[in-house]
């Protein structure tokens, strides 16, 4: 596994790195067996960095990654304001962000926070910017090393990054979401802020293995949020349509390079771009951990490749995302 630097925390992570949603069981059941095995498999694979956070399975994730003894060397970055104390996002407290920062680390097992982000706060908070200050006074009091933000747009990543001590933006990035690449990767770049790439593969979409007959457990956001029911539209299947992903995805088989997969294609366009330092995968088996790996040690895609990809979603799939980009 290739690694890269994230950012000004000078912290080396796997260029493929693990998201934990599923290990609350937020994408249906998972054993503790299973979610072990993942963790496991993380390990072997050289995946150093896990990206969870204190509402993933109402702190499921984190008590099952606190759980898991062989975590020497692994970066585990965590998220928090969108918890139950922070009652429905309307009422940040320098206090509340101190609580749960302090439940992160009771149920991960240690000491101190290596990252700590901001988990998709409203754009008024991060406009406001009181929070980071909190959360300086919380980095100088030796609860987190250092924190940053994961955002749902482009706007809420350049708000973040006005303050000089967020040192990472966690962003939605993929194939289908494409706009990063002009404006906060640049201004991420100048700011030595590390860029963590998530969804890579839109939810599955990218994936390759879907078609409009797939359908999704009742406890699946893919299921109960694929219109933004419950949350932002843009989380799931990157705002668009389910089926129009689905076509879409189809028509980018056909210029799969040889020995390609579209995850293959879709890991490693992200990897080609130079501001990104890791991209979070979720698996929910083991083998699936390996096969996104693998990108890391593919080579590099060819330019006349990524200018079309980037054409057909200009052309043809921004303009029926859903929600802000």
């Amino acid at each position: 596994m290739n690694s890269r630097t994230l950012g000004k925390t000078g912290y080396s992570v796997s260029e493929i790195g693990l998201g934990c949603w599923q290990l609350g069981g937020d994408f249906g059941p998972l054993s503790d067996q299973t979610a072990s095995d993942i963790l496991r498999a993380a390990r072997s694979l050289d995946v150093s960095f896990w990206d969870t956070a204190d509402v993933y399975g109402g702190g499921q994730s984190e008590e099952r990654i606190g759980a898991f003894k062989d975590k020497s060397g692994v970066l585990i970055a965590t998220k928090l304001g969108r918890g139950p104390q922070f009652e429905g996002m309307t009422r940040y407290t320098r206090d509340k962000v101190k609580d749960s920062l302090a439940g992160s680390i009771q149920r991960l097992g240690i000491d101190t926070l290596d990252l700590a982000q901001l988990h998709c706060i409203p754009i008024d908070v991060l406009r406001d910017g009181e929070i980071f200050t909190w959360l300086d006074d919380l980095r100088d009091a030796g609860m987190v090393r250092h924190w940053g933000a994961s955002v749902q747009t482009v706007e809420e990543g350049m708000l973040a990054l006005r303050a000089d001590t967020c040192t990472a933006i966690q962003t939605i990035f993929n194939l289908f979401r494409q706009d990063a690449i002009d404006t906060l990767f640049p201004a991420a770049q100048r700011a030595n802020v590390g860029i963590i790439a998530r969804l890579p593969l839109a939810s599955g979409l990218l994936s390759g293995r879907m078609s409009a007959a797939t359908a999704f457990t009742s406890g699946d956001h893919r299921n109960y949020n694929r219109d933004g029911a419950a949350f932002y539209v843009g989380e799931t299947f990157s705002g668009l349509p389910f089926d129009t992903g689905v076509a879409f995805a189809d028509q980018l088989k056909h210029w799969l390079p040889t020995g390609m997969s579209l995850a293959d294609l879709a890991l490693r366009w992200i990897l080609d771009q130079p501001a990104v330092s890791t991209v979070i995968t979720g698996v929910s088996r083991p083998d699936q951990l390996k096969a996104n790996a693998a990108a890391s040690r593919m080579e590099p895609l060819e330019a006349a490749l990524i200018e079309k990809l980037m054409d057909f979603y200009l052309e043809k799939v921004r303009p029926q995302v859903r929600g802000g980009i």
